[in-house]
């Protein structure tokens, strides 16, 4: 593919349309440690009955908390509305939920539990009462994230920029907030969150942007696109990849008119890009920072979408420690290396529940927003390209059976129309050697499916759909462009896959997206953005896409689980299952939409113990 045909190397020199709005933060308030005793609720004076009494709760933003009872009930008041959304079919809403111990001994009326109770123990129990307005729902899980990837952000986030001056300008006050780093310029200044489409002048930047800046000029640096999907280098980066390829598969090196780098790299070319290793204490700090965020939005458990060697053998460690989030981990592919699916261990529920390690991810193609996602027919808004695959077809058809047939779950990120095709054929071809129905096989985002693909979910019976709603509202202002009127009817087409018989799992893709899974759950039901605008109006972007309430609850919650093994342990507030439960300030299974973005977490619970905020 030659530069002047690349659709990643477009210049736009006109603004962004008019009205059209840039995505704003989560209207969710960021809480503090301050902001803990804020949220707790005044204390019953008088006991329930002679074997019910009444406590206080509370968690530290450290982890350290007052002790618990060994068992506990918490209750939506008498008379009030059922506010326990248990995510059990057999018994949907709930008056109470029992915690006895590190699981849910039961859920129902007080009485019920009360009686659950004395079966079980001669012993008080206490009770708590939610708050009116308040509701619980199961501990909420992330379907696709990249755990340390996000902690890394939080060190010197680039996102929200309209210009390439301006993402200098961060680069510049993150090195001199930094006195080991301003006077040691030999140290490698990383960043993540750039995002050129958002630019007033959307083009690649240039080393020559870094280089300008007095203070940047001679450093190594290098910055991450906000999609993962492309690097931005400095001239001391460029200098130390010395030779750099003439070509990259399923890659592209961005080069000027004389055909030198600029200091873009997109996709497998990315991993052309020389930089140190993180130390122990540096993944330490990245992880520490990913789980605060996660527990204050309600977060129990995240598929971490891409474990390389390094983040592989950090988490190896974490699951020795006594940790406060659950971790299913995607083992990376790496189509140069040897095929390992038949020697690599595979790690299950280690670590008290908290890490398994049994699932292979995969790169079918690249991304939208760079215009690398495979596509059958060529981009509307560049007909020389129809995008490229980052793994042959006859590359997915060879290894995704051999997986299969060696038990490992396999996700493979597809974008393009033409990447999911190619990896539905290869999930069809593993049905002569392994039992796909059992290994439950995923669709990392499946974005745009042709019409004829659609219908194969149901035929295959077995494939998850892992997608990301916050994405929909992202790109719902570019992707008509991009696709044209009539292929773009199959991008973020929700319910299309629902009614084709597939299962849909929510994630959010953090740090590309925010990790509020309130966001994810807004996105999916409204198809509109935090402003209630979108490209066909207030009504949603194709609103007949949009999910209903009780499918995106599900989307965050027991659907996860069963995409990663643990339906019979986490997903639903049911008796024998870890009390993981979240308390949230608003019903927002019954709130207007557009308060749904303004509901806070009052508390997040694992193994029926507050990792965040109080009851």
């Amino acid at each position: 593919m030659s530069p002047a045909n690349d659709p990643r190397l477009r210049r736009r020199t006109t603004p962004e349309k008019a009205g059209t709005p840039e995505p704003a933060p989560s209207s969710t308030p960021q809480p503090t440690s301050g902001s803990t005793s804020k949220v707790l609720l005044g204390v019953l004076s008088i006991a329930f009955s002679a074997y019910v009494v009444y406590d206080k709760f509370t968690a530290s933003t450290d982890h350290t908390q007052a002790p618990l009872p060994d068992a506990y009930a918490l209750c939506s008041r008498e008379g009030a509305h059922p506010q326990i959304y248990t995510v059990d079919p057999e018994n949907p809403r709930a008056q109470c939920l029992l915690v006895h111990g590190d699981k849910f001994l039961s859920a129902g009326s007080l009485d019920h539990v009360q009686s659950s109770w004395h079966e079980t123990s001669a012993g008080r129990l206490q009770v708590r009462y939610l708050e009116p307005g308040q509701m619980v729902v199961p501990g909420l899980s992330d379907s696709h994230g990249h755990v340390l990837e996000y902690g890394a952000t939080k060190q010197m986030p680039l996102e929200g920029t309209s210009t390439i001056e301006e993402t200098v300008a961060r680069v510049r006050a993150y090195i001199e907030a930094d006195p080991d780093i301003l006077s040691d310029k030999s140290k490698y200044v990383e960043g993540w969150g750039w995002d050129h489409t958002k630019w007033l002048l959307e083009e690649w930047p240039t080393y020559n942007a870094i280089e300008a800046d007095p203070v940047l000029a001679g450093r190594p640096v290098v910055l991450q696109s906000k999609d993962g999907h492309a690097l931005w280098v400095s001239h001391a980066v460029l200098q130390a990849m010395d030779p750099i390829p003439d070509a990259v598969e399923g890659g592209v090196i961005v080069r000027d008119s004389a055909g030198r780098p600029t200091g873009v790299f997109l996709d497998n070319a990315q991993d052309l890009v020389i930089r140190p290793e993180p130390t122990y204490k540096t993944l330490q700090k990245r992880f520490a920072a990913t789980v605060k965020d996660a527990h204050a939005h309600g977060l129990t458990s995240v598929h971490d979408a891409g474990f390389n060697p390094i983040s592989l053998e950090f988490f190896r460690r974490y699951a020795a420690c006594p940790t406060q989030i659950r971790v299913y981990g995607m083992k990376y592919f790496d189509e140069t290396a040897a095929y390992w699916g038949d020697s690599f261990r595979k790690i299950i529920r280690a670590g008290n529940n908290r890490l398994s390690v049994r699932s292979v991810k995969i790169f079918a193609d690249g991304a939208l927003r760079s215009g690398g996602a495979a596509l059958y027919e060529p981009y509307a808004d560049n007909p020389e390209t129809r995008g490229f695959m980052r793994v042959s077809p006859e590359l997915l058809k060879d290894v995704i059976p051999k997986f299969m047939a060696d038990g490992w779950q396999v996700n493979v990120h597809a974008i393009g129309d033409r990447a999911n095709g190619h990896v539905l054929d290869a999930f069809e071809a593993a049905l002569e050697s392994a039992n796909v129905t059992a290994l439950r096989p995923r669709l990392e985002h499946a974005q745009i499916l042709a019409q004829k693909d659609m219908a194969r979910f149901g035929d295959l019976g077995a494939v998850i759909a892992s997608v990301q709603p916050t994405h929909a509202i992202s790109d719902m202002w570019f992707a008509e462009d991009r696709l044209g009127p009539e292929r773009v009817k199959g991008l973020y087409a929700f319910r299309s896959v629902l009614d084709h018989g597939a299962r849909i799992t929510l994630g959010s893709d953090f740090p590309v997206e925010d990790l509020n899974p309130l966001a994810g759950f807004y996105a999916a039901i409204t198809r509109v953005s935090p402003e209630g605008t979108s490209p066909h109006g207030p009504g949603g972007w194709f609103p007949e896409q949009r999910m209903t309430r009780e499918e995106a609850l599900k989307g965050m919650t027991i659907d996860p689980a069963y995409a990663s093994f643990t339906e019979d342990i986490l997903g639903s507030i049911t008796p024998g299952k870890f009390a993981d439960f979240v308390v949230l300030s608003k019903d927002i299974m019954a709130i207007p939409s557009t308060e749904v973005l303004s509901t806070r977490v009052v508390a997040t619970f694992m193994d029926g113990r507050p990792v965040y905020g109080s009851i």
